[in-house]
């Protein structure tokens, strides 16, 4: 028999160019079943119900004219219009006599999986639309999906209700939108083996990140229970991210690991008339991280096998979205669906729209931003879906979560606010697809929200999304980079923020000129590397009962407090140097001043207190002190893991505020007890130029370091003799100044006589144009700026090269 004619095709029967048959979803099991188990990777095995099955239905029963006559008057824009006639077909559709013959032959495909797996086998009964997955319209979620069902009487039921559900109300909203033919689109159904990951954990995987596009990462989402918590937003899952190029080379490339709270998870029951209720997660297990190193490093190689073999069947780059799930009886993971991504895969590579908040405004709420886009409205809390009908156009969404039947009024959103989910929960996913701004996570924001409040939703600061009071103005900034000069100059960028890396690795630039430890520290970490190193020493004395308990709660998930402070520093640093990967990406050491190190928690049981500690105990002097080099220690662990273990090379290491050259001695050696030692590896060591005697002993500085990057903040404070802090004299502070200029000539002239390289990642090139004109003049090797300047800046350069070319 034809394909098109028969009612039930096995995975293995299918491949991608399957989908007028069964769909995107059902083609993509079948070509990965046929394609990719033989690699390795773990797919459970079913059968498809076609959708010939589907029409064969419509016919025998001779319903398809009821329910044309149903939509005949239908109007997605009136709520109350798409309900009534939603309901209607599917109640249709569901009291259909079912044809005797396709009942017959879904019960003998259940019966042989059945042989497969045993008696009663529990099977996922999942929808899958013929249209499915376009590359500008993901229907996934748009039909219904039912789990742990067991038996071939539950079977037919389950299937009665997936095939009703195409005419779900956001599904016929949808495809209205999308100019797509109630009636040219069949249901597919996909009766796939369960993976029991009720009893471990599942999730969602992506071949890139969701936010920014960036195309060489991994991000995977996970939870306990099935995984329907994770798609819905019910739970905030643990988030991972894994570097591609450094993981295809064998590396242990897991560069982020964030844990979510997990409150509950999915399991089954017993009870056939509902098959999976949720319960709530234990606390000790809400506060550790649900997948092992190991497991997320065979997840992310399941990913990218996934993407490279669609991808060389495309004939262009496809990432890929992904559903995963753990075995809780075996321990393995499976991949249970899979489906290309829709938003970033279609976005024009070559513009750059930046939203930019122009004022200030009290926030009311925090959580995970989705995207990178501002809008503003009047707040509708609704709790429930049977409210939507009160939902008026340009308001803003703020909900505990949404499912696929909120999509009609999602669409007409500026904005969704959600307590509950994660990025890459339903809320999240629609709207990236809607281009919409979207806070999910915020645990009470339809609390600290009020009814009808003028609100503005940003999620234009990296991977935290704000909602503030009322509606603050705000611009879009479009760059098309097809315009952008390239210069001899390199410009690259001074970098603090890990969240915001990704995005800002679509700037032109040459790498990172500085990339600050102190941020990672101070908002990663906040704890004194001391206070955990002690941890044990500190927990004995009773007064510290309040700092335990504060350590405790920022590091749960670790039990050796010292790995909490390598991993998030090392995972800080990597995901600086990945975004940015293979390019020059130049860490400073920490350059916090003992007053700052105070600050962080636990700090003051090891900080002096310094009259003047701008020029004090900071830097190179820290580091072979006998009273932090333990502290020093850890930092040197991290670099080591970023470029040794994670195989990202591309990380330099820059050490700041070094008096002498036998202080630099001092430090390189401390970094060789932790076997970072120059020239290994391919190591390179930089050292700051921002003190006088960095200029003066420029040949004997080069001996013993690859480079020099000029700090032109401390060497105008030192050069000038003044306190950069104080206000009274700030007046004299400049860093174009003469002396400093002549400083700055003379060691750029000294390290090109050494072949040292040689840039500058001070603020004065940011600030004042006319500053980087003045080092391109001086044959400056590099110039790193901040982002928001690197455009602008890059243009004037450009023109000034262009204008010393003609002078010769």
């Amino acid at each position: 028999m034809e394909k098109d004619k028969m009612f039930i095709l096995w995975f293995d029967q299918l491949g991608i160019e399957d989908v007028g048959l069964v769909g995107g979803k059902n083609a993509s099991l079948g070509e990965m079943y046929k394609n990719l188990t033989p690699k390795g990777i773990k797919i459970p095995n079913g059968f498809a119900i076609t959708a010939h099955a589907y029409r064969c239905l419509l016919e025998k029963s001779g319903i398809e004219q009821q329910i044309r006559d149903t939509l005949k008057d239908l109007d997605t824009k009136d709520i109350h219009n798409l309900m009534t006639r939603g309901k209607k077909v599917r109640n249709i559709i569901l009291n259909a006599e079912f044809p005797q013959e396709l009942k017959d032959c879904i019960k003998e495909a259940y019966s042989h999986l059945c042989i497969q797996y045993g008696q009663d086998t529990d099977v996922a009964v999942r929808s899958s639309a013929t249209a499915e997955d376009l590359p500008d319209a993901s229907f996934a979620g748009q039909q219904e999906t039912f789990l742990n069902i067991t038996g071939p009487e539950m079977l037919i039921e389950a299937c009665k209700k997936c095939f009703a559900s195409l005419f779900t109300n956001r599904a016929i909203s949808y495809r209205q939108d999308k100019n797509f033919d109630h009636f040219t689109i069949a249901l597919s159904i996909g009766v796939q083996k369960m993976v029991r990951s009720d009893l471990a954990t599942s999730g969602v995987m992506f071949s890139i990140d969701t936010e920014s596009g960036f195309q060489n990462a991994v991000f995977i989402t996970g939870s306990y229970g099935l995984g329907e918590n994770v798609v819905l937003g019910a739970v905030n899952p643990d988030e991972y991210y894994v570097f591609k190029p450094t993981l295809k080379k064998g590396k242990k490339a897991i560069i982020s690991k964030t844990i979510g709270s997990k409150e509950i998870k999915m399991i089954y029951t017993k009870d056939g008339s509902k098959p999976t209720k949720n319960i709530k997660v234990p606390e000790p297990d809400q506060k550790r991280f649900c997948l092992s190193d190991k497991e997320i490093i065979t997840l992310a190689k399941y990913a990218t096998a996934i993407e490279d073999h669609y991808s060389k069947k495309a004939g262009h780059f496809k990432p890929m979205d992904m559903e995963w799930a753990k075995d809780g009886n075996t321990g393995e993971l499976f991949i249970v669906q899979a489906r290309p991504e829709t938003v970033h895969s279609q976005k024009d590579k070559n513009k750059i729209k930046k939203y930019i908040l122009k004022e200030q405004g009290k926030i009311i709420i925090k959580g995970e931003s989705v995207g990178e886009l501002i809008g503003a409205g009047q707040s509708n809390i609704i709790m429930d879906v049977h409210g939507i009908t009160q939902f008026k156009k340009g308001q803003v969404l703020v909900t505990d979560m949404t499912d696929p039947d909120w999509e009609p009024i999602m669409k007409i959103a500026s904005a969704i606010v959600t307590n509950r989910g994660g990025r890459t929960c339903h809320a999240a996913i629609i709207s990236r697809e809607l281009g919409i701004p979207c806070v999910v996570g915020t645990i009470d924001g339809t609390k600290a929200i009020k009814n009808k409040q003028d609100i503005t939703v940003s999620c234009a600061s990296g991977e935290v999304g704000y909602v503030y009071n009322g509606k603050l103005k705000y611009v879009i900034d479009e760059v098309n980079l097809a315009k952008i000069p390239s210069t001899k100059t390199k410009i690259m960028m001074n970098l603090a923020t890990p969240s915001q890396a990704f995005e800002m690795s679509f700037i032109p630039n040459e790498g990172v000129g500085l990339a600050r430890e102190e941020f990672i520290i101070n908002s990663y970490i906040r704890i004194h590397p001391l206070a955990l190193m002690n941890y044990n020493k500190i927990k004995k004395d009773p007064k510290n009962t309040e700092l335990i308990k504060q350590i405790d709660d920022i590091t749960q998930g670790y039990t050796d407090k010292k790995e909490f402070f390598i991993e998030k520093l090392a995972h800080g640093i990597a995901t600086i140097a990945a975004a940015f990967y293979p390019k020059d990406v130049i860490v400073r050491l920490s350059d916090f001043k003992s007053n700052e190190y105070a600050n962080l928690i636990g700090g003051t049981l090891y900080e002096p207190t310094e009259d003047n500690p701008m020029i004090g105990w900071r830097g190179a002097s820290r580091y072979y002190s006998d009273k932090y080099r333990d502290a020093f220690g850890l930092e040197c662990k991290a670099l080591k893991r970023v470029r040794d273990d994670m195989g990202l090379t591309n990380v330099k290491i820059m050490i700041p505020f070094c008096r002498t050259v036998e202080e630099g001695k001092k430090v390189l050696a401390e970094m060789e007890k932790h076997n970072l030692k120059r020239g290994k590896n391919s190591l390179e060591v930089y050292v700051m130029c921002e003190i006088p005697s960095n200029v003066i002993l420029v040949d004997e500085f080069s001996k013993i370091f690859d480079g020099f990057s000029i700090g032109s903040n401390d060497l105008t404070q030192l050069t000038l003799g003044l306190d950069r802090d104080s206000e009274l004299v700030s007046h004299i502070y400049d860093e174009r100044n003469e002396a400093v200029k002549k400083l700055i000539t003379q060691v750029i002239v000294g390290a090109k006589r050494n072949k040292r390289k040689i840039g500058i990642c001070g603020q004065a090139p940011s600030d004042f144009p006319d500053f980087a004109e003045f080092l391109v003049e001086q044959h400056i090797d590099s110039i790193s700026l901040n982002p928001d300047t690197v455009i602008k800046t890059r243009l004037k350069i450009a023109k000034k090269e262009k204008s010393l070319k003609r002078k010769k």
